[in-house]
């Protein structure tokens, strides 16, 4: 049955013709080998199961204009507005662009600080961005001279860095790479290629994300042959016992050059999970979009993790304040896990490589909320009801995000549902008034044996037909909110 479903998912994406915009035919090779190596990742799928909670670092050149160039801000630029576009925004020639590097020297950068902070934040695995869509590469590349250790005065492989010091605290490792958008080195990302033979896409417009004003002279396959796969070959090489990779945007690839980049990886680290902008269904796991819960999860096929912004942009933007709380932090990783999903919440360190003092405050305060109560969110899987009250948000995107910013009022009648085991658990956002009444704890889930409020013991309870009644701990009184353990 699991085969026949993914052959009907591929038959289906190939009938849509959304393989790079041509109606393409999946050889059959393809689906059978990416069947096969799919099925034998079962216990890395596991891990990124249990683990829940991840840090994205994007950084790189575009930290240095954070969001401005020639004095004006990427939000009076074409779209999308985040920092790390800001070539694309500005259409910055390649050779000028490249000048970035001379003045890449952060010397505040502090690897041991950054994976520590993503520990204490709860968080249980760390993924980097290796080479991002300037093509400017962040490790230290011996096929590429535009990297971190030729093209700066730094001169210290940054990725190596977070790789040690993650493996010396115990923190899973993964990284991203742009594999498809390359501005440096990338072509134009075939869309003369395209236009020349009138293939179409589905997306937004066929030039979407290409460089069209300065492209490098070369073809998008030597690109590929001479940069692409070779970098990720050395990433694989270079960084072994690795747990995910983040590949990014494969709009214009086709079926071929999806699959070589799955199959380079599994030959040296079968076990790595890759995410589905891979391209043309080649994905592990889904990513149901930028700073975007999915309303019906049960509809995805593969096991999700959304990706999420601290501010409204991936790289550091040097004027946007609009940093998440504590308070929508835990919103976003509780709503997406009560969901069944990971949440994977993003910094961007400054040109000087430093963390936000803002990040490192809310992801400290988030971090004693789950030294308590991590319980309820480590190693469950979705329960039947998933929230009961009144509040609800709708989570669109990163444009909705930043247009709409976050505003709610957690009230003691909203709880979120996970489960594990024997156990049930229900996480309030607001603070606790001595109270709490749960519904979908009624008796019609079966005879409670016990309650427990996390962090605090055992507590007085009644069960009816109306729902789970609790005498909270007198003096309890958490900032953050709490979460309540019910044994069956």
């Amino acid at each position: 049955m699991k085969r026949m479903k993914y052959l009907l998912l591929f038959s289906l994406i190939a009938a849509q013709g959304c393989l790079g915009g041509a109606r393409q035919v999946w050889p059959t090779s393809h689906v059978e080998e990416w069947e096969q190596m799919n099925a034998s990742k079962a216990e890395t799928m596991e891990w990124f199961k249990d683990s829940k909670f991840g840090m994205f670092i994007h950084w790189g050149l575009y930290s240095i204009p954070a969001g401005v160039w020639d004095g004006k801000k990427i939000h009076s630029m074409r779209r999308p507005h985040v920092a790390e576009w800001i070539q694309h925004a500005a259409k910055i020639s390649r050779e000028e662009y490249a000048q970035l590097a001379e003045g890449f020297n952060p010397f505040l950068f502090d690897a041991d600080e950054i994976a520590g902070l993503a520990k204490r934040a709860g968080m249980k695995y760390l993924v980097v961005t290796t080479k991002h869509h300037d093509g400017f590469a962040l490790y230290d590349s011996k096929v590429s001279d535009f990297d971190v250790m030729d093209a700066s005065p730094f001169k210290r492989d940054t990725v190596q860095e977070l790789y040690d010091a993650c493996k010396r605290i115990g923190l899973d490792f993964g990284i991203y790479y742009s594999h498809n958008i390359d501005w440096a080195d990338g072509s134009d990302g075939r869309v003369a290629e395209y236009e020349a033979k009138g293939w179409k896409t589905e997306h937004r417009t066929l030039s979407f994300g290409a460089n069209t004003w300065d492209p490098s002279p070369n073809t998008f396959q030597e690109y590929l042959e001479n940069k692409a796969y070779p970098q990720v070959i050395e990433l694989m090489e270079k960084f072994p016992d690795m747990k995910c990779l983040w590949y990014d945007m494969a709009w214009r690839m086709d079926a071929d050059q999806s699959f070589n980049f799955y199959k380079i990886v599994y030959e040296r680290q079968p076990q790595i999970i890759i995410t589905e902008r891979i391209g043309n269904g080649f994905g592990d796991y889904s990513i149901p979009g930028d700073n975007k819960i999915p309303e019906n999860p049960d509809e995805l096929v593969k096991p999700w993790e959304t990706v999420g912004t601290f501010n409204n942009s991936w790289g550091f933007n040097g004027y946007d304040q609009d940093w998440k709380s504590p308070t929508e932090i835990l919103f976003w990783l509780i709503e997406i896990v009560s969901k069944g999903g990971n949440y994977m919440l993003n910094i961007g360190p400054t040109a000087l490589g430093a963390v936000p003092q803002e990040s490192v405050d809310n992801l400290e305060a988030v971090g004693a909320w789950m030294d308590v109560n991590g319980e309820a969110l480590y190693g469950t899987t979705k329960w039947s009801t998933t929230k009961e009250g009144p509040t609800s948000l709708d989570m669109g995107g990163t444009n909705a995000r930043e247009e709409h910013g976050f505003q709610a009022e957690f009230t003691d009648k909203d709880f979120w549902f996970t489960q594990k085991g024997s156990a049930l658990y229900a996480i309030s956002l607001a603070k606790p008034n001595g109270k709490a009444e749960v519904k979908a704890f009624g008796s019609k889930i079966g005879k409670i044996k016990s309650v427990e409020v996390l962090g605090q013991g055992s507590v007085p309870f009644s069960q009816s037909s109306n729902g789970l009644k609790v005498e909270l701990p007198k003096g309890f009184n958490p900032e953050l909110g709490y979460a309540i353990k019910v044994e069956l």
